[in-house]
């Protein structure tokens, strides 16, 4: 742990503290913490007490408290009007929840408090006025969430069912589409486009309960950039990549799904790119088990695309339009965001029972386009589990 350059007072005796504090719709860490959703600032304390106990205090709005008490996995539920301090508390919401945790901390005693990588700048300024030392601690907050319960799992299963369940429709929609004279896809007479097919996923989910970032929908040269977001009008025999991350609106946990579709006839380089990525992908699944690094499902990975001929070299100006390759990791940790730790690439950590993993190879050629399919792996006791159900070719008809 870094100390930040805070002076402590002398001749005091020091009771060491941690301190996360943000907006929990927004703090992955912080929610998972406190288990307990609210869209304005708060701040949880955790003080050592007697007989080595921590007591647990969580303080924010006075009118979210009733529902914090009820919800929120805590010992004490304050407001900041609770801890004044004697100038008073600011007009702007964040500085006074700031102000009453400095408050709160310096009249239990505490000269040393502990914070995690996303404790805002505001809050240790308050902290500083109040003469309380701050050490950071990169792994607070993070470590904990890898290694997810089974409420957490379940919910991982929900979100990714929902996923796949609209994966398959935005597949089907550009497998069954007509092509015109040109190789344009229409449905009912309107081109389909990258916008309608994200459009269609967007309602769908909406309907669910889900919030969804924009799904990526990137049709033939598009999809060599491996996000490239998708623009204009689909065609037939191209691939197709679409990428789903959407968030349980409830649970704030993601579902994360890649599949690429083609309509029409699939070309011969296509299919050798999507047999290639079929089975990196088996063999980084394969490779996942507690204690094995991301490094080494990502050098898994690695192994079987050269096996197919492919490199992992990024391409550059100087690489014709026809070279093919993968230009990421394998995957990474996923939960209450999207991407966590830990990642499956070089220098990815050992992995522990409880991780949730993507496990997502790709291959991309400015010439066809790109193919990556991804599923979603839960790291258990005897080795992992697949949460996904849904198919992975390229035919969806």
């Amino acid at each position: 742990m870094t100390s930040v350059p805070v002076k402590v007072p002398a001749k005091e005796e020091t009771r060491s503290a941690t301190i996360m504090a943000g907006v929990p719709a927004i703090n992955g860490a912080l929610v998972h913490r406190i288990r307990f959703v609210v869209g304005d600032p708060v701040a949880l304390l955790e003080i050592p007490g007697d007989g080595g106990r921590r007591e647990s205090t969580l303080i924010l709005r006075d009118i979210e408290m009733a529902r914090a008490r009820h919800h929120a996995r805590v010992d004490r539920v304050a407001c900041p009007a609770d801890f004044s301090p004697d100038g008073g508390l600011s007009g702007d919401r964040e500085t006074a929840t700031a102000q009453a945790a400095a408050e709160c901390l310096r009249r239990a005693g505490v000269r040393s408090v502990v914070g995690d990588r996303s404790l805002p700048l505001c809050f240790i300024h308050e902290l500083g006025r109040a003469d309380i030392a701050i050490e950071y601690d990169p792994d607070m907050g993070v470590a904990t969430r890898r290694t997810k319960d089974s409420q957490e799992i379940e919910w991982l299963r929900e979100a990714q069912r929902v996923t796949e369940e609209v994966m398959q429709q935005a597949c089907r929609l550009v497998a069954t589409a007509r092509a015109d004279s040109d190789g344009v896809l229409s449905v009912d007479g309107d081109p389909l486009t990258s916008e309608r097919v994200r459009a269609t996923i967007d309602h769908w989910l909406l309907d669910r309960g889900f919030s969804n970032p924009v799904t990526i929908v990137a049709g033939g040269p598009a999809g060599a950039d491996c996000h490239d977001k998708g623009t204009g009008p689909l065609r037939t025999g191209e691939p197709v990549i679409i990428d789903i991350f959407p968030k349980n609106r409830e649970t704030l946990y993601n579902g994360d799904c890649t599949r690429t579709a083609v309509h029409g006839e699939i070309p011969a380089e296509v299919a050798r790119m999507h047999a290639a990525v079929i089975d990196a992908k088996a063999d980084a699944i394969a490779a996942v088990r507690a204690g094995v690094t991301g490094e080494q499902v990502h050098a898994a990975t690695t192994k079987a695309l050269t096996r197919h001929g492919y490199t992992m070299e990024r391409p550059n100006e100087d690489r014709p339009d026809s070279f093919c390759a993968m230009t990421h990791g394998t995957g990474h940790g996923i939960g209450l965001d999207v991407h966590e730790p830990p990642l499956l690439d070089d220098g990815g950590p050992a992995l522990v029972v409880g991780d949730a993993l993507t496990v997502e190879p790709g291959l991309y050629c400015r010439a066809i386009g790109g193919v990556r399919v991804e599923d979603m792996i839960i790291v258990t006791e005897t080795g992992h589990e697949n949460l996904n159900q849904l198919p992975q070719g390229l035919d969806w008809t």
